[in-house]
């Protein structure tokens, strides 16, 4: 399988945007959609068959469009083990150490915890990708819900350490 590493962003809500990771010819995942529609359109324009949906944490506006992407499309949820309860139709939990298949490619789940006690973040090396959720963002990191100012300290200086191409 040829590895594509395409990431095209599709915005959502108001203030938000959904990922759709193209990882393959044809084949994607979308990380953390708030909502379907606009994710389901854009993966038919693309031509694209979504076969996965990986959630970094819990909070609707990253698990709002799970249950109608899952039911037009029939993919497979991922998600945070310790935030499990919390994300709908979750079928497999994974956690720090944790490893996930995209075709031929691996992706490695971190556990960032911070923004949300659950949180991780999903890490292509292949790609140089880092999906991070709420823990980092192009111009600071994100706020502390359920976490403590030490947990976000400790999932930035985790972050720090993957490859600088990422």
């Amino acid at each position: 399988m040829t590895l594509i590493c395409d990431v095209h962003r599709v915005p959502a809500l108001s203030d938000n945007y959904i990922w759709l990771f193209e990882y393959a010819p044809g084949s994607a995942a979308v990380i953390d959609p708030a909502e379907a529609a606009p994710v389901l359109a854009e993966a038919a324009r693309r031509g694209l068959r979504i076969t996965h949906i990986l959630n970094t944490h819990w909070h609707p506006d990253h698990v709002g469009g799970n249950l109608a992407i899952k039911e037009a499309t029939g993919c497979t949820i991922i998600g945070p083990a310790r935030e499990a309860a919390k994300i709908p139709g979750i079928d497999r939990a994974v956690d720090e150490g944790d490893e996930v298949r995209l075709g031929d490619l691996t992706g490695h789940v971190l556990f960032v915890g911070a923004h949300t006690a659950g949180h991780i973040a999903w890490h292509f090396p292949a790609c140089a990708l880092l999906f991070p959720g709420d823990t980092l963002f192009a111009m600071g990191c994100g706020r502390l819900f359920e976490g403590t100012p030490e947990d976000m300290f400790a999932a930035l200086a985790k972050l720090k350490q993957l490859p600088p191409e990422t």
